[in-house]
């Protein structure tokens, strides 16, 4: 199980191969919010999402034996080009499952890194047993997107940050918002904030119709989504908490928020105009949820922007619908 000596040993391994993500604000989202609002921009990590954090951690943490022989992973887009550029990086090959319907930047990423990518179809086929059939066959590591300790340590490496700058910033009680899908970054987060700030209460955020994270929280048991696609929140669309990933959540996580599609393309265009980033639907509901669903948050709220690996239409799509 990960703990804060995971968080701490995989933050020495990435050391001078991660970015150490800001704290933005802007008094003009403040005004929106009612509240202060710091935004954390895991969109200008390396490969424009969180999860380059926990695949260069799962990698790096393998034996030298199993790194030489390659990894595999199964990923809409973000944890594949995470993955991807770790396994370059390291100079291994590495193989990445993705959903046909992944946007198409996403895939033309992860080929550009260099990884060999296998398309599936999502609603007929079982991208498990597709991963695990490749692993066994070509004796690949693989590296799972959210149940997966080391990789759960990578993505906790940000919890660290989000504490340290909080505390430059004399910030010692607030909400800390997180986009969630099935668990692992706001796992490694809550575990890093547990014990590095305890003041902060960690929520996960999730886009509307595909809030498993929120109702099994609520029911105390592990929920499924009825649906695995049709949201343009594909980023954090997964079938169910993960089982390494709930008990945490459970015991760290406070309740959850849930923003619409609509929500969530207009915190992207504000994130653009009033902050100059760019972030896809799925990592921008966190902040959605901060602009929107303030009512049962505090005075200080920190919103993580995930990812922001957007393709042109949706993004001009964001923009047409949310002008100046």
């Amino acid at each position: 199980m990960t703990d804060i000596a995971m968080i701490e040993a995989a933050r020495a391994r990435l050391d001078g191969h991660v970015r150490r993500t800001p704290l933005l604000s802007s008094p003009f989202l403040d005004e929106i919010a009612g509240r202060r609002i710091f935004v954390k921009p895991e969109c200008l990590q390396h490969t424009g999402s969180f999860k380059f954090r926990g695949a260069w951690s799962a990698i790096s943490g393998l034996s030298p034996e199993a790194r030489a022989k390659g990894v595999i992973a199964f990923s809409s887009g973000n944890h594949a080009q995470g993955v991807a550029l770790a396994a370059k990086l390291h100079g291994i090959p590495a193989v990445i499952i993705m959903p046909s319907d992944a946007p198409r930047i996403k895939i033309e990423n992860t080929r550009a890194y260099g990884a060999e990518v296998v398309l599936f179809d999502r609603a007929t086929e079982d991208r498990d047993a597709i991963g695990a059939r490749l692993s066994a066959e070509r004796d690949l590591t693989l590296v799972r997107p959210f149940d997966e300790p080391l990789v759960i340590a990578g993505q906790g490496t940000a919890g660290l940050e989000i504490a340290e700058q909080a505390a430059e910033l004399g910030i010692d009680k607030a909400d800390v918002l997180v986009p969630t899908g099935g668990g692992g970054f706001i796992s490694g987060v809550s575990l890093a904030l547990a014990a590095k700030a305890p003041g902060l209460t960690v929520h996960p955020c999730e886009p509307e119709g595909f809030d498993d994270v929120t109702r099994s929280l609520a029911s105390g048991k592990i929920e499924k989504n009825a649906r695995q696609s049709g949201s343009l929140c594909d980023a954090i669309i997964t079938p169910q908490p993960g089982n390494i990933t709930f008990p945490i959540m459970s015991k760290l996580c406070g309740a959850g928020l849930v923003v619409t599609e609509d929500e969530a393309l207009k915190a992207m265009a504000l994130a653009f105009s009033r902050l100059k980033i760019v972030v896809e639907p799925g990592g921008a509901v966190a902040l959605a949820a901060a602009l929107f669903h303030g009512e049962t948050l505090g005075d200080t709220v920190i919103a993580v922007c995930s990812g922001g690996n957007v393709d042109g239409d949706i993004f001009r799509m964001a923009l047409e619908r949310n002008p100046d």
